[in-house]
């Protein structure tokens, strides 16, 4: 199917493909297929595009690359939504503020976004009894400019 996208206009994504959120983003209940887009050249980085919305799109980082130590428990009820049921089917992203200059970017560590890669089903969570921040520095890691 075609698409038009926030960064790279007009595009053919196929539709194993398409994210379904099944409650939305948060802040975006309405918006329940995304896909992920690469970011040609920098593989630490993808675009999470809502296929219905072209402006909505989002930079999205793999969380490890920043803090390798990143963890979270993940609750019953949302392994149950995502229809988990391996440990390697579970794909970990967060959303990036980007910044200018981008050594001032920001990651939220605090709403992880997760994927069942297998069935494409994906949920953000919202990490109420942590210590991460919503504006974890981009500095922490290995994470370099778009």
């Amino acid at each position: 199917m075609k698409i038009t996208t926030l960064y790279f206009g007009e595009i053919e994504v196929n539709d194993q493909d398409v994210l379904t959120f099944e409650s939305g983003l948060p802040g975006f209940q309405e918006h329940k297929q995304f896909v992920l887009l690469d970011l040609e050249g920098n593989p630490a980085f993808k675009v999470l595009q809502s296929l219905k919305q072209e402006n909505l799109a989002f930079i999205v980082t793999n969380p490890f690359l920043i803090e390798a130590k990143y963890e979270f428990e993940l609750e019953e009820a949302s392994k149950q939504q995502l229809k988990l049921e391996e440990p390697n089917d579970v794909q970990v992203w967060n959303i990036v503020t980007v910044q200018d200059p981008f050594e001032q970017s920001t990651v939220n560590l605090k709403g992880p976004i997760v994927i069942n890669a297998k069935k494409n089903l994906a949920k953000q969570l919202l990490l109420s009894e942590s210590n991460y921040s919503t504006k974890h520095s981009i500095k922490g890691g290995g994470a370099k400019p778009c």
